[in-house]
């Protein structure tokens, strides 16, 4: 489930894309979580977040630019940046993480790696 991790070149089955989805979006949260502290620290966010629904707005922002750039380097790790098909699922999948949820854009990411 959690072979080659790192690889995003890899082509996946369903198992590994779980593995995949999970060891992401655990990553994405420790990131998430470490920018935005020291964001409010540096003072690029202005005020404290009080409580979680203060915060959502620059955690949805962390999350749709790690779906970004992690969903660019599968497509271009798998050679699949002049296929319209794959980039249009990396697409829905950043534009579902904007404006559905971070989770549901990292399925779309998740689902990627199956691409052969």
């Amino acid at each position: 489930m959690f072979t080659h991790i790192t690889n995003l070149a890899q082509s996946r089955s369903m198992t590994q894309a779980v593995g995949f989805f999970l060891f992401y979006t655990v990553l994405l949260v420790g990131l998430s979580t470490f920018l935005g502290h020291y964001m409010v620290t540096f003072g690029l966010v202005e005020g404290t977040v009080g409580s979680f629904f203060d915060g959502g707005n620059i955690h949805t922002l962390i999350g749709t630019g790690w779906t970004l750039i992690l969903s660019s380097m599968i497509l271009s790790g798998k050679k699949l940046t002049s296929d319209l098909m794959s980039v249009m699922i990396a697409m829905v999948g950043v534009y579902l993480s904007y404006t559905v949820d971070v989770l549901l854009g990292m399925v779309v990411v998740s689902y990627l790696t199956t691409v052969k």
